[in-house]
């Protein structure tokens, strides 16, 4: 299995995300059509200065491009200080991890750290326990069909909504698909590293209450794929997700 990545993963590192990567393959195969319409969202939370981190970026790296999981990488910037600065983290990621944290009465946040459809966190290098979260939430019907056209830098976004609760927050956020980093210090120092997913860019578009149908318009930081979301709340479930390149 190729994982796209240009470090060395550790020995008893390798057969696991084999394993995962094939699950992952057959789990694709056999599910079910409607899902490749709402895939499951994975949100990693990851740093270039944190030496935990690559086997959990080589996990994201082989979840981008399946059709019905959307992979996300959020670097964030608590780890700046110990000697290298993530050329991709935002602030704004960090809070995002902080807003979950909160939301679900945690006290503390980390990396690398997995959080599936808002909801289940995962830590970053558990690739079995994230294949079954996967599987769950794909047999789970949504309550909002979302759909997303993109026309150039136009963004449509069309959505209704069946028993929901409270404010749904669309969301919007960019992904640069791959790029490598030559890393000259701090935890990682010596290695050159492939990410995948990068996001970027992550704004609020509204706050939608489900009652009528949502018609929004966007414009798309080009040529970057982008990815919509409707969650409940700040930082609650993500109840329906599209891309669009």
């Amino acid at each position: 299995v190729c994982l796209g990545t240009s470090y060395r993963l550790a020995s008893h590192e390798r057969p696991m995300l084999q394993i995962f990567a094939l699950a992952l393959t057959i789990l694709t195969a056999l599910s079910a059509p409607s899902r490749a319409d709402n895939p499951v969202v994975v949100e990693l939370f990851t740093s270039q200065g944190c030496s935990y981190c690559p086997p959990a970026d080589a996990l994201l790296h082989d979840l981008a491009g399946r059709e019905n999981v959307i992979a996300l990488a959020l670097h964030v910037d608590y780890w700046d200080y110990i000697g290298w600065k993530d050329a991709f983290a935002d602030p704004a990621h960090t809070n995002r991890q902080r807003e979950y944290a909160l939301e679900g009465n945690r006290r503390s946040i980390y990396t690398p750290q997995m959080i599936v459809n808002g909801k289940t966190v995962i830590v970053g290098t558990k690739p079995m326990e994230l294949l079954d979260t996967i599987s769950k939430y794909m047999s789970m019907p949504s309550p909002v069909d979302l759909t997303v056209k993109r026309d150039g830098q136009s963004i449509a976004i069309n959505a209704s909504a069946e028993n929901t609760e409270g404010s749904l927050i669309v969301h919007m956020v960019h992904y640069v698909p791959e790029q490598s980093v030559k890393i000259t210090r701090g935890e990682n120092a010596g290695r050159t590293l492939t990410y995948a997913n990068i996001a970027q860019d992550w704004n609020v578009l509204a706050e939608w209450n489900g009652a009528t149908p949502l018609n929004l318009t966007a414009t798309a930081k080009a040529p970057l794929p982008v990815v919509i979301l409707v969650q409940q709340g700040v930082a609650g479930p993500i109840l329906a997700a599209a891309e669009v390149k």
